[in-house]
């Protein structure tokens, strides 16, 4: 099983523990990695949300959780990369918003399977050229 980047909607289904699929596919990336990868643009999106919903009993949950995930920081390389992405979709009439050209960089530059639920969000990055690598745990197939 190869290295993963979880984004937000995967990472927020896998704490949640609703989707019977979704944690199935944790759990046997678990006993094959020490711990999940997710963006610091993930943890931002998260924090986010639950700080606007003033939700904060699952906010602390959250922030006792990172211990266990790996956050990769947005280094020179993913934002060079974010940019060239985003400005070819903004050329093409394609935006995305800024955070997923982000984590798309991260996991191309770190050699990561992007693990989305949002794959054809994300196929315009593929379309235009870059190599995504992409999978969806709420898939059977993964």
């Amino acid at each position: 099983m190869n290295k993963a980047l979880l984004d937000t909607d995967i990472l927020s289904e896998v704490l949640k523990g609703r989707n019977p699929q979704v944690v199935a596919q944790a759990e046997a990336y678990l006993r094959h990695h020490a711990m999940l990868t997710v963006s610091a643009v993930s943890v931002i999106e998260v924090v986010s949300g639950l700080q606007r919903m003033a939700r904060s009993a699952q906010l602390e949950q959250f922030l006792g959780a990172l211990d266990a995930i790996e956050v990769l920081p947005v280094d020179t390389q993913s934002a060079v990369l974010a940019g060239r992405i985003d400005g070819d979709l903004l050329r093409t009439g394609q935006p995305i918003g800024r955070a997923d050209p982000i984590i798309a960089a991260q996991a191309i530059t770190h050699g990561l399977v992007l693990v989305t639920g949002n794959v054809r969000h994300y196929e315009r990055i593929v379309a235009l050229g870059y190599p995504l690598r992409m999978a969806n745990w709420r898939d059977s197939d993964g």
